[in-house]
C-alpha cells in the first residue's frame, strides 16, 4: 500500500467502492457514528453506502433504529439503537465539558440543569414528541439570538445526560423525545476501557486505513488516551508503515487491490473527509478550501477514483431536485458527461426527477 492509494482502501472500508444490501440502521452501526449537523446530507450519507431511499432511512429515524443526538464531539451525529447508550456512557462526560462552559456564561450551573432536565422529562412523558422551540417556550425561555444558543447548550446536556435524543419529524421540524421512550436501556454497561476498545476497534475496521492521530480527532480522545487503547487492540488489527507513519485498518484489505472507475456524488460532512484529521489522501492541499472552511463547514463533494475534483449542491423543487457542479479544473464535456450519470444513485435515493445545470 502506498500514500497515493490510501483513498482507494478509504472507499473500501467505508462501504462506498460498492454499495451493500446492508440496511439503514446496519450502515451506522459499521461506521460507528456519522457526523450529522446538516439532517439532509447525513440521510444522503447513510444512503449513498447503501440502497435505502431517502424514505427509508427517514423511517429507521422515526421509529428509533437509527438515533440522532449530540455524541463524541459536540455536534450531531447519527448512532445506532444498538450503540447508543455504550457510546454515551463513554464520550458524555467530555463532551459536557463544553456545555457546562456554555451554560454557565448564562448563570446555569450543573443544580439548575438537572432541574430543567427534570421540566424537559415532564413534558415529553408518555412519547410526547416536542420541537426545541415549544420545549423553550414551556420552559419559560424566550426566543432571542442570545437564548437560541442557550437553548441549544440545554438540549445538547439532556442529550448527553442520555435523558433526550431525536424525536419524530414534525414535518421539517425537528423534534425531541425521552431516549428511554424510544430505546430501551441496557442491563449492563461497559468499563470505560472496554468502551474506548470497542470504539477504536469500530473506527479503524469502518474508516481505515487511518493514524492515531485521525482517531484522536474523531473521537475526541486526547492522542494520549489514543494510544494506550490502540496498543491494547493491536493484536486484532492490521498495519502498514507509510512514510514514518503508522496506519491501521480492520481487515485484510490485499483482495481490494484490483482498482476500477468510481464516480461518487456525496453529502456535505461526509465521513470520507470529515473523520479524518489530515485529508491530503483524498483532496489536494490547493483544493480544501473550495471543499471546507477553516470554521469546520463541509461542502457535498464529488470525487473520481477516490480524489476529490470538485463540488455540487442540490435545490430541492416540487417535482425534481436541481443539481449545480463546480469542478476544480475544466473537465471535457464528454467526460463530463460520464461524471454526471453518477448522479443516478442521488435520483434513486430521491425517487425524484433530477436536473443538471
Amino acid at each position: 500500500m502506498t500514500h497515493s492509494e490510501i483513498s482507494h482502501y478509504r472507499l473500501v472500508s467505508q462501504k462506498l467502492y460498492k454499495t451493500t444490501k446492508c440496511s439503514p440502521q446496519e450502515i451506522v452501526q459499521y461506521l460507528g457514528a456519522m457526523q450529522a449537523q446538516d439532517y439532509a446530507m447525513a440521510k444522503w450519507a447513510v444512503g449513498s453506502r447503501c440502497d435505502a431511499s431517502e424514505k427509508e432511512i427517514e423511517e429507521a429515524l422515526d421509529s428509533g433504529k437509527i438515533i440522532r443526538t449530540h455524541i463524541l464531539r459536540p455536534t450531531w451525529h447519527l448512532v445506532s439503537a444498538d450503540d447508543i447508550y455504550w457510546m454515551l456512557d463513554l464520550s458524555a462526560p467530555q463532551v459536557k465539558k463544553f456545555t457546562a462552559s456554555a451554560t454557565k456564561k448564562y448563570g446555569f450551573d450543573s443544580k439548575k440543569l438537572d432541574q430543567i432536565n427534570t421540566s424537559i422529562e415532564k413534558l415529553l412523558a408518555r412519547n410526547n414528541h416536542l420541537t426545541r422551540d415549544e420545549i423553550m417556550q414551556e420552559l419559560g425561555i424566550k426566543k432571542t439570538s442570545k437564548e437560541d444558543f442557550l437553548s441549544a447548550a440545554i438540549m445538547m446536556n439532556a442529550e448527553l445526560d442520555g435523558l433526550v435524543c431525536n424525536g419524530k419529524m414534525n414535518g421539517r421540524q425537528i423534534t425531541y423525545a425521552l431516549l428511554e421512550e424510544r430505546v430501551e436501556r441496557p442491563n449492563t454497561k461497559l468499563t470505560k476501557e472496554e468502551g474506548l476498545a470497542k470504539l477504536a476497534k469500530r473506527y479503524f475496521e469502518s474508516h481505515g486505513p487511518a493514524t492515531l492521530l485521525d482517531f484522536s480527532w474523531w473521537s475526541g480522545f486526547s492522542p494520549t488516551v489514543c494510544k494506550i487503547v490502540i496498543h491494547s487492540i493491536a493484536s486484532e488489527l492490521n498495519s502498514v508503515e507509510i512514510e514514518n507513519q503508522t496506519y491501521w485498518f480492520g481487515s485484510d484489505l490485499s483482495n481490494e487491490n484490483t482498482f476500477r472507475e468510481s464516480v461518487h456524488f456525496l453529502p456535505a460532512f461526509d465521513e470520507i473527509l470529515i473523520s479524518y484529521k489530515t485529508r491530503e489522501a483524498s483532496i489536494l492541499l490547493d483544493h480544501q478550501a473550495k471543499a471546507f472552511t477553516n470554521n469546520g463547514i463541509f461542502k457535498p463533494i464529488i470525487m473520481e477514483n477516490g480524489k476529490v475534483i470538485g463540488t455540487w449542491k442540490r435545490t430541492i423543487k416540487k417535482d425534481h431536485a436541481k443539481i449545480e457542479t463546480q469542478f476544480f479544473s475544466e473537465i471535457k464535456s464528454a467526460k463530463k458527461e460520464l461524471l454526471l450519470k453518477e448522479i443516478k444513485a442521488f435520483e434513486n435515493y430521491l425517487e425524484t426527477k433530477i436536473i443538471i445545470e
